[in-house]
């Protein structure tokens, strides 16, 4: 039991530096002052959290920024203004790690975005599953598969 103790007290606290990066990922955020909130030296922490998350606080910064910048390249927002709600400091490195990063540019992320929310407003049920529509058009479905071989 005493072994188990020092993992899940450096566990916790770099679990509490993950959820201090989704807080804060908009700040200019130093990965020394993340280690430091951890209290853990910076190449140290640097180890841990890549060992317990796969990436590295700075990959999974990115990462959080980014999937915050799609929920707002959904809406009206300008691409700078997408680009520095979220924490970058450049129009050219946010383009550049967006692309990265979604394997698109976000204007043209944005435009598709735009495109798929206009074609579900006008034909919304298109997008709805059959199973929650009411429709019986099951012809393809696994499920009448099954069905049928399980009464033969």
């Amino acid at each position: 039991m005493t072994d188990s103790y020092p993992k899940m007290y450096l566990y916790r606290r770099i679990v509490q530096s993950k959820i201090y990066i989704d807080k804060h990922f908009a700040d200019p955020l130093i990965s020394d002052h993340i280690a430091g909130e951890a209290s853990f030296s910076k190449f140290h922490f640097i180890r841990l959290f890549k060992k317990i998350y796969d990436l590295t606080p700075h990959q999974y910064l990115i990462k959080v920024r980014v999937d915050h910048a799609k929920l707002l390249l959904a809406g009206d927002n300008r691409i700078a203004d997408v680009c520095f709600a979220v924490g970058f400091e450049s129009v050219s490195s946010f383009t550049g790690l967006f692309k990265k990063v979604t394997g698109q540019t976000p204007s043209s992320f944005q435009i598709e975005r735009r495109a798929a929310i206009l074609e579900i407003s006008k034909f919304p049920l298109k997008y709805i599953p059959g199973c929650f529509s009411g429709k019986s058009e099951m012809k393809n479905s696994n499920f009448q598969e099954v069905i049928a071989g399980s009464i033969e």
